[in-house]
């Protein structure tokens, strides 16, 4: 045996038989294999060898799902993210290998002029990730909220080893493969169209939920990006809103804006929810402290993060490899615009409710988007329209687990389409209300690469039937 495998095979059997979690730590895959692959030919001596790599195979990068998407209990779990390089900076659009960080894509192509269509704020995304699962931002005026939607070309290597590619030129496949999330095969390569880079203003805004309700008809006619922070309890909504300038030079682009939103957002929030709610067993004195807290941090939005010529690479946060005390999860679901108002006071009622009965309410603040009508993808929630967003987050405290089957149970009856990779603990009858018949438009495409199942889990098995 050449010494190569002999060491692969000696680190697989080290890394095999284990609990690998993703990057919260609260989903858990228990596969029979562990293995990176550094290259194209290394997924097929995967894929093809089902004796050494057993069933289900799952390919993962960063492993920032909230949901049992990657798990391959029993099977093989491939790492993609050695394959991390940049292929090519065209004119506009990129190509890189599945592994490589969305935001050291961004940053490279900043370098060029150039930058996304789609900046999310988890920065750690990988490419394959991107181009096949539910990842979305805010929509910009005219563009779509949904990364994949921007993905223009996807080389996978199939279950049975054959490479394929699929492009532009095949509309309706590639609309099936953006919502693929690894089942038609383990895409190693992805093309995204990009656009020169541009000043971005944002500030923001806060309102009580009556002003918001009478104001949005106004709020929507500006044709800015609404991006939300949410608070049921102090009744409040503070928006951000993004738009690009055209009378601003991106080489004069200030950032603190960005370092001062992220720093509140990602690190003292969570941080301090995480102390509150462990040293604070007393509820009464624990939601004062959160809600003091949110109070100060909608302030300094509201006064603090506002700028005429930021970037919009720069809202992008590179988290840690591995989570911290700081570390949140989260849920999504989005609503038909026209109806977002009715069902965001039947939620804040809801939430009231929740906690008299059950004395849990998320411990951060709920975040949500405006989202265009975006047929791109075959799972895209938007896919009928406009569509507004409310997402709880929670440093994962005890009762979030719970609280989560009760607000998947309220969305659905109202009208919400969740996300695969991102709305944990769905029902096959919450998914088939969702997404209807193209279920089993997505289900022929599926069959017709995977039909031996090597690709499919248990958690998409039972929600795809």
């Amino acid at each position: 045996m050449p010494e190569r495998d002999r060491t692969v095979l000696l680190e697989e059997q080290e890394m095999g038989n284990q609990q690998v979690r993703n990057w919260f730590g609260s989903i858990v895959s228990f596969p029979s294999v562990v293995t990176e692959a550094e290259n194209v030919q290394d997924i097929i001596a995967i894929v093809q060898d089902t004796e050494k790599y057993p069933s289900p195979i799952r390919a993962v990068g960063s492993n920032h799902s909230t949901t049992p998407c990657g798990v391959a209990d029993n099977g093989t779990l491939v790492l993609m993210r050695k394959m991390n390089r940049i292929v090519n900076i065209g004119t506009d659009t990129v190509t890189a290998e599945a592994g490589a960080l969305y935001i050291d894509v961004a940053k490279e192509l900043q370098k060029h002029g150039l930058q996304f269509y789609v900046n999310v704020e988890i920065g750690n995304l990988t490419m394959g990730s991107a181009a096949c699962g539910g990842t979305k931002d805010a929509s910009m005026p005219g563009e779509f909220g949904q990364a994949c939607s921007y993905a223009s070309a996807l080389k996978m290597v199939t279950p049975s080893g054959e490479i394929v590619e699929i492009t532009e030129d095949q509309p309706e496949l590639l609309q099936a493969a953006r919502a693929s999330h690894g089942l038609f095969g383990i895409i190693y390569e992805a093309t995204f169209r990009v656009k020169p880079l541009r000043s971005m203003a944002v500030h923001h805004e806060t309102y009580n939920l009556d002003e918001f309700d009478k104001q949005l008809p106004a709020l929507k006619a500006k044709g800015e990006s609404m991006m939300m922070y949410i608070d049921p309890f102090l009744d409040t909504i503070t928006v951000e809103y993004r738009r690009y300038r055209e009378d601003r030079n991106p080489a004069r682009a200030t950032s603190w804006q960005w370092k001062l939103r992220n720093l509140v957002w990602s690190t003292l929030a969570p941080s301090l929810s995480y102390k509150v709610t462990k040293y604070f067993p007393i509820k009464a004195v624990r939601y004062f402290l959160i809600n003091m807290y949110n109070r100060l941090k909608s302030l300094v939005l509201v006064i603090g993060v506002r700028g005429d010529n930021t970037l919009a690479t720069a809202q992008m946060i590179r988290y840690p490899e591995k989570a911290t005390n700081s570390r949140y999860t989260f849920s999504i679901w989005a609503f038909p615009e026209e109806e977002y108002i009715r069902n965001l006071r039947a939620y804040f009622r809801f939430c009231h409710e929740y906690y008299q009965s059950w004395g849990y309410r998320p411990n951060m603040m709920h975040v949500g988007y405006r989202i265009n009508k975006d047929t791109s993808s075959l799972f895209s929630y938007s896919f009928s329209g406009n569509v507004m967003t409310f997402d709880p987050v929670s440093t994962g405290d005890a009762g979030w687990e719970q609280f989560l089957i009760a607000y998947n149970d309220f969305c659905s009856r109202h009208g919400g389409s969740p996300l695969f990779n991102q709305s944990n603990s769905l029902t096959r009858w919450q998914v088939e209300k969702a997404f209807g018949d193209r279920l089993d438009i997505f289900e022929r495409y599926r069959k017709r690469y995977d039909p031996a199942e090597r690709l499919l889990n248990g958690y998409f098995k039972q929600l795809l039937g």
